[in-house]
């Protein structure tokens, strides 16, 4: 037993009530310890029936404990009760990614990352899962399904009219990022100072990032957002909303003003609104 599991216990033992048990459980799953993880997340829950968290750890012990279809009804139950929980989705998320299921799998996670858009660990899973969908794809591929047309069309790039969607723009396709609410890249590109590839996990990272704008927006009662403007050490960013379902991220170098940069959007969302609606006609 590590000094910190012996530290928990004490103060368990010392305060029944404790909100320890969360981490006591935790360390004991990771310590292989499921019998005991099990008892203290049960003794968890029956002391706070109304903690989420509760359930969900317990959840966790029992797929460490080979326990998958109880654990996935314990995550539904909870998603009754709150169905923007993280972790449930999460959970599910690596459930039906273990069985194969990548579409549900993916669906789970990208609730779970709307619900916590910074959340690191969803974002990585939800990176894996896309790969994984993306690799089956590519040796199964499956005929081509029509379009709804609420959602933006995934654009091809094999025709090369996505990445010089904004070549007009200054930097073009290396600043410029339309995403969808999914978190999928639509067109453009961003690269890092290094000269690699950041779309698909800046894409990733700005899933949900609309409805959490919309949420503020509404607690502080500002009305409705239009635009984001970030002045960081080493450039400029601005976000904003050409379509209802897609965002727009645009980077620049910090001499280009937060004024001309709105400009840039403005325009670059035109271009944006443009081609969704001939994507979607």
């Amino acid at each position: 037993m590590s000094p910190d599991v012996k530290a928990m216990t004490t103060e368990l033992i010392r305060d029944a009530g404790s909100l320890v048990f969360l981490q006591l459980g935790e360390a004991l799953r990771m310590e292989g310890q499921i019998e005991a993880a099990k008892k203290v997340a049960r003794t968890g829950m029956e002391r706070h029936p109304e903690l989420p968290e509760a359930h969900d750890l317990y959840a966790r012990i029992l797929v460490s404990g080979k326990e998958p279809d109880r654990a996935s009804q314990i995550w539904h139950e909870l998603l009754q009760s709150n169905p923007r929980h993280v972790g449930a989705h999460k959970g599910l998320g690596f459930l039906s990614y273990s069985h194969g299921n990548l579409d549900v799998s993916r669906d789970h996670l990208e609730l779970a990352l709307a619900a916590d858009p910074t959340n690191q660990s969803v974002i990585q899973a939800l990176r894996a899962v896309r790969n994984a969908a993306e690799a089956v794809t590519e040796e199964y591929p499956s005929p081509a399904q029509p379009v709804p047309a609420e959602l933006p069309a995934t654009p091809s790039t094999a025709t090369g009219e996505t990445t010089s969607l904004f070549a007009a723009f200054g930097s073009g396709d290396h600043g410029i990022l339309l995403v969808d609410v999914q978190g999928r890249t639509l067109a453009g590109g961003l690269k890092t100072p290094g000269g690699a590839d950041g779309s698909s996990e800046t894409a990733a990272h700005l899933a949900g990032v609309s409805q959490e704008m919309e949420r503020t927006a509404r607690m502080l009662k500002i009305g409705e957002w239009r635009w984001l403007v970030v002045e960081a050490t080493d450039g400029n960013v601005h976000l904003t909303q050409p379509a209802e379902d897609t965002l727009l991220f645009i980077v620049r170098d910090r001499d280009v003003p937060a004024g001309r940069l709105g400009l840039l959007a403005e325009s670059a969302g035109a271009k944006a609104r443009a081609w969704l609606d001939g994507q979607r006609a």
